[in-house]
């Protein structure tokens, strides 16, 4: 883990509302290295959407440097930053987020569309391939509405592996899942960071945040405290000690 993903310094963000100015951050330092597997919690209001939604490209800071990957990234314009979300980050949100008309591969498929160095076979071969790293091979034709919460959140997940990304960024990513379904998909984070992935999530519950290897408390706009995980759950060991789908229903 020598090689550094993300270095933020001193980054501030100032929402104005009318005349009244919002410090939502208030001057972050954060450095993310290749592989490392993260969590950010904190209360409402706290700044750590802000900070997912700048680490994302989703939004600019007011001040700092934030590098991703060795670009400078407040530097950029709004062509180079959608090139970058497309092909450095992937995204899982608490939503899906997924188009209701299309089938699971075209879903999946969407951030090649933005990518002209794809042909159709390397495009099938890629899809197949995150399909198959979420456990959904031979649901390719199924539509959004014919799939559980589970499996939709595992199509948000294929999709933010399509471009091989630095990063992806995974905000709430088990919230409008149960607990044995938000396991699940823990399980899948675990197994592609054991992969080599770099993973950084955002949630307000520790019991999701225990499964990754550092925790970041953001609080106030700042950075309030790290800790290191020194046993994070083991997601798959905890799946086979929950009860079954067929207990469940009994």
């Amino acid at each position: 883990m020598d090689k550094k993903i993300i270095e933020v310094k001193d980054i501030t963000k100032i929402y104005k509302i009318g005349d009244v100015q919002v410090r939502a951050l208030r001057g972050i330092n954060l450095t993310i290295h290749q592989g490392e597997y993260i969590s950010i919690m904190g209360p409402s209001g706290s700044g750590k959407s802000t900070l997912m939604n700048i680490l994302g490209c989703l939004d600019t800071p007011t001040s700092g440097t934030y590098y991703l990957e060795e670009t400078n990234v407040e530097k950029l314009n709004d062509n180079k930053l959608a090139e970058i979300r497309n092909k450095k980050i992937g995204f899982v949100f608490q939503t899906f987020n997924l188009l209701s008309r299309s089938n699971i591969i075209n879903n999946v498929e969407l951030p090649l569309i933005y990518s002209s160095k794809n042909n159709t076979k390397d495009r099938r071969l890629r899809i197949m391939d995150s399909l198959r790293a979420v456990n959904l091979t031979g649901w390719e034709k199924h539509k959004p509405s014919e799939l559980s919460g589970g499996q939709r959140q595992r199509v948000a997940i294929a999709r933010a592996l399509i471009n091989d990304p630095a990063i992806i960024l995974a905000d709430e990513p088990t919230g409008n899942l149960d607990s044995v379904t938000g396991e699940e998909i823990m399980a899948i984070f675990q197994k592609l960071n054991q992969e080599g992935r770099t993973i950084l999530i955002v949630t307000h519950e520790l019991d999701i945040a225990m499964h990754t290897n550092k925790i970041i408390y953001v609080r106030d706009g700042l950075i309030f405290k790290e800790e290191k995980v020194e046993n994070p759950i083991d997601a798959f060991k905890k799946l086979a000690e929950m009860p079954r789908l067929e207990d469940r229903l009994n």
